[in-house]
Parts: structure tokens; sequence; C-alpha cells
């Protein structure tokens, strides 16, 4: 049986709502064209198409509005002072925010890595009061009246920090990621062998010696809570050493002392 194309045109025309229409004026389909329009696509069709253009210019419409974005809530508000790489700061935060969250996206201090969130990769590492912590598994809140060291606060305007300076020299570093908790470590590890703290790999944990003097080993275990996944470590570990001791130090030879006792 013949199927009679304006018969088509025609009802879907009749069913058309003010939106179809409006949108096929807009489109500049008119009279015959219309009709001839009607009978190819159907009325389903044009819903749909309809409906893609009405969200299209809904959206279009949202983006270009000057309303501006309201940050939602702070829960549990708590506020914190506390200083950071020399400077006072007092923020009113969510008590549950972590001092990785409030450095990023607070203070614009982007420097500390969110790795795995976890405290498994040590990105975050931050320096509280000397001692070295990881920001995403420390509280803001806990930070009160302490004062936080990250990486922007390392050297001193233009005076880099030796680790700096040796992890440049050595190329301490592929991607870079790491490097930022990395360095944060390496400078709170030698403040912990001046004060002459023992680690697991400390010959004798009760002798009071004063400052330590590290092996290459010590350095490996003091910094075994950094990860790399581009696996610098040789490097690394040249870097810490010729910054602790002030003597340079051959990181290829460091790396076969690795192979070595991997194959032992």
């Amino acid at each position: 049986m013949a199927f009679e194309e304006n018969d088509v045109a025609l009802d879907a025309d009749q069913q058309m709502t003010a939106d179809e229409e409006a949108l096929l004026d807009e489109l500049g389909i008119f009279g015959e064209s219309r009709r001839k329009f009607l009978g190819q696509l159907g009325g389903v069709g044009l819903g749909a198409l309809v409906l893609q253009v009405l969200a299209e210019e809904k959206a279009l419409a949202f983006s270009d509005s000057e309303t501006a974005y309201v940050a939602p809530a702070v829960e549990n508000p708590v506020t914190v002072s506390f200083t950071v790489n020399g400077a006072k700061k007092s923020l009113e935060l969510d008590s549950r925010m972590t001092l990785l969250d409030a450095l990023r996206e607070r203070l614009g201090l982007t420097g500390s890595k969110k790795g795995c969130d976890h405290g498994q990769c040590g990105a975050c590492t931050v320096i509280i009061d000397g001692r070295r912590v990881l920001a995403c598994l420390t509280l803001t809140a806990q930070c009160e009246a302490k004062s936080v060291t990250t990486i922007e606060g390392i050297a001193k305007g233009t005076d880099l920090h030796a680790i700096q300076t040796a992890f440049i020299k050595h190329d301490a570093f592929q991607c870079g990621f790491c490097t930022p908790g990395q360095i944060c470590s390496a400078v709170a590890l030698m403040q912990e062998a001046k004060n002459g703290e023992a680690s697991y790999l400390t010959a004798n944990v009760r002798q009071k010696t004063g400052a330590l003097q590290l092996s290459d080993d010590e350095i490996r275990e003091r910094m075994s809570g950094n990860l790399c996944r581009c696996g610098a470590y040789p490097n690394i570990v040249a870097a810490i050493r010729e910054a602790h001791t002030g003597k340079a130090t051959d990181p290829m030879a460091i790396s076969q002392m690795e192979v070595h006792d991997a194959t032992v």
C-alpha cells in the first residue's frame, strides 16, 4: 500500500507542540519545506530533536549566566590559627578537613601532592614543628598554634636548601610528583640525624653520641615512607648523602651497591 508523505506531515503537524513549532520557525523551515521535513522525520524524531536543541540552549544559558558559584556551607566549622612557612594563618573550615586539603584548596599551596590519599606514598609529606608528617592523614584542627613547613617554605628566598641543591645536582627525580614529599622528608631526616635520633638500623640505640653519621642503608630506611614510582632511588640516596656529609657522592656507585645487595 502506498505511503502518503503528506498525510504523515499533516499528522505530525497536528501533534507538534508550541516548542516544536518555534524550533522549526527558528530553523527557517516553512510551508512545503516543513511538510516534506516532517514527512521524512516523523513526529517522534522531531520530538527528540526538539529536546536535544532545548537542552543545549539551556546549557548555554546557564553557562552564560552571571550567577556566582556559591560554596556549600561549612559543616562542623572550627577556626584554626597556625603558622605556614613563617606566615600566620587563620582559617575557618570543616573540623574534618585534612591539612593537605587545607594547604591546597584554602591556601593555594599546591606543592604538597595528593598521591594515594591514604598515607602510603609520602607525596604529601610536610614538616610540623620540626617533625615530618603525612598531610593527608593529619587534620588541620590538629595544627592549632603549630608551625607547618611545606615545600614552598624550604628555600630561603632564592637560596635553596642544601637538599634541594643536591637533588638538582644528582637529578634525584624524574616525573617530579613525589619530589616535594621527598625533599621535606629528607630535610627532616637530616635534623633527626643531627639530634641523634635512632632508627631501625642504628647500631646502638642506647649510645648517646650526638649527631649520627648516616650510612646509605640508614638513609634508605629513614626514607622508606616516601615512594618514587619512577625509581630514582639511587640518585635520591646520593643527594641526601652529599647534603648530609658535605662530600660529593657518586650515584652510580650506590646503584651498583644496590644491585649487589639484591643478588646476595
